[in-house]
């Protein structure tokens, strides 16, 4: 009788533990699934966009590259590189980057740690200022206006300062630093006699590391495919254009040639090609830096997600 109600209670035990892994098995497809198409949706376009630009122009306007390239050559990357004036305008694009992302995270940083802290008397109205200007903005003529009456047409000032504060990136900051550097910390370095800014440089910044890599690549990817103000403000000095917008009036110069293009006369690279390779050029080098700042990116993403 024993051994009749011990082989039913294994029996039911390997019943029940046959179906929670088949649920557990279930679940994991389902979710890897659900994650795989998320991947490929990021994935494909960017294959997709890089077998145009090294495909044969005319699987190109037959719409018959998909994944695979066709026809392989490397004319429309050739026609890039013949102007030298695309490393110049690499070079520019890379010091306004470096510019605007030291400049915009030391500005974050100086607003967001005061803001956080509750000595701070009016901190409240201070960062609702901050967040008003998130929903309205003066417009382009505004601020065209103010960058001409501030000198600041043709120069590098007029691609870093416009964007160089972000009030977005300065709430994501505020709210780190309240969630991770408790009031306690503070006061104990205050008590051991250490001013502010010997707690911002040796407490809250190495503690910030992971929300600082987060925002510096923020801000370097932002200004790094920004080429609207400096299609708004740098007209006359064309030694200062940024790597998108000498790309833009290359792309812009083959699509107007080679509609204008006539019988017998030299070939010009299609439009569809030469975007193709444009969007690579200035895709790779974004694509290089991300591996490194990738382990504090999701560190900095997935601040005050959990709480333990």
């Amino acid at each position: 009788m024993v051994s009749n109600i011990n082989s039913k209670a294994v029996s039911s035990h390997r019943r029940l533990w046959t179906k929670s892994r088949i649920h557990n098995l279930l679940t994991d497809i389902l979710i890897y699934t659900f994650l795989t198409v998320i991947a490929l949706t990021c994935v494909l376009p960017f294959i997709h966009v890089f077998s145009k630009s090294i495909s044969n122009e005319a699987y190109v306007i037959a719409n018959k590259i998909v994944l695979l390239p066709k026809g392989f050559t490397l004319d429309a990357y050739k026609k890039i590189f013949a102007d030298l004036s695309i490393i110049k305008s690499l070079c520019v694009s890379i010091t306004v980057t470096i510019a605007f992302t030291v400049l915009g995270m030391i500005i974050t940083i100086f607003a967001a740690y005061p803001l956080s802290r509750k000595s701070l008397k009016g901190r409240s109205v201070l960062t609702f200022l901050f967040m008003f200007t998130m929903y309205f903005s003066s417009g382009i003529i505004p601020e065209y206006l103010l960058i001409n009456e501030l000198n600041l047409l043709d120069t590098w000032w007029a691609m870093v300062l416009p964007l160089a504060f972000s009030p977005y990136n300065l709430l994501i900051m505020k709210t780190t630093l309240q969630s991770n550097i408790s009031d306690s910390l503070i006061e104990s370095a205050v008590i051991d006699g250490a001013g502010q800014f010997r707690i911002l440089r040796s407490i809250v910044i190495p503690l910030s590391k992971p929300i600082i890599a987060t925002l510096s690549l923020f801000y370097a990817v932002g200004r790094w495919n920004a080429y609207q103000d400096a299609l708004f403000y740098i007209k006359q000095n064309t030694d200062l254009r940024p790597l998108q917008l000498k790309l833009y009036y290359l792309v812009v110069a083959a699509t107007e040639s080679f509609q204008a293009v006539a019988e017998g006369s030299a070939q010009f690279t299609n439009p569809e090609v030469l975007k193709a390779s444009c969007i690579m050029f200035a895709t790779i080098p974004i694509i290089c830096i991300y591996p490194f700042v990738q382990k504090y990116f999701v560190q900095g993403t997935m601040i005050g997600a959990v709480k333990g």
